[in-house]
């Protein structure tokens, strides 16, 4: 095969056996990301964040939610991963479950993690919706339509349903990439505590 062609792409529902390859995906995605450098300490960095989005992948995606991943031909696992809570079962005890946990892998910038949420909370739908929770795509992968694959079925399940999605990112190139796949700005956060430049994204069915 010439490596001209599509690798063979795989996009299906995340099994328990999908959560080391996941972790370490989520873990390289947000190595560097504007806002969890923002809520999370800066000592012992990668670590925090990696046992931050086991926490999120495994205790309220896997347990409440829905998780896809997606895999490429020659296995390397999970090289992409979408975590979604859904309005079919409420994530409020998974999140009260992992918020002592949460605040203690911020560690000294536990303040700012609070100030964050309190900023973007009256920005969250009201309503039913679908929440991404957290995406990634392993970095030697990016630029292949993996990201905008790894996220369609959450989509189209919300659109089938009736629901908006909804989500919050701390990039400009984020915005514009979910803005392709229907979502539109409705708030444009400066999050207290010096934080960065966080936009509210909604998707309402029938975007597309």
């Amino acid at each position: 095969m010439s490596h001209h062609t599509q690798p063979t792409r795989l996009v299906r529902p995340a099994t328990s056996r999908d959560v080391p390859s996941s972790v370490r995906t989520l873990t390289r995605a947000f190595a560097d990301y504007p806002f969890t450098r923002h809520i999370v300490a800066a000592d012992d960095h990668e670590d925090r964040i990696r046992r931050f989005q086991s926490l999120f992948l495994e205790r309220v995606g896997m347990a409440y939610g829905r998780v896809w991943v997606t895999e490429e031909a020659g296995g390397e696992g999970a090289v992409a991963v979408a975590v979604w809570t859904t309005p079919e079962r409420d994530p409020g005890p998974a999140f009260a479950e992992v918020a002592p946990a949460a605040a203690e892998l911020a560690g000294d910038r536990a303040a700012a993690f609070e100030s964050a949420e309190r900023a973007l909370e009256p920005h969250r739908p009201q309503g039913p919706a679908w929440f991404l929770a957290t995406v990634g795509v392993d970095p030697a992968h990016q630029g292949r339509g993996i990201g905008a694959a790894v996220l369609s079925p959450g989509l189209e399940a919300a659109e089938r349903a009736g629901h908006p999605a909804y989500l919050e990112t701390s990039t400009e190139r984020n915005v514009r990439f979910y803005q392709r796949l229907g979502f539109r700005v409705t708030a444009d956060v400066r999050l207290p505590d010096d934080g960065p430049r966080t936009w509210c994204m909604r998707r309402d069915p029938n975007a597309s």
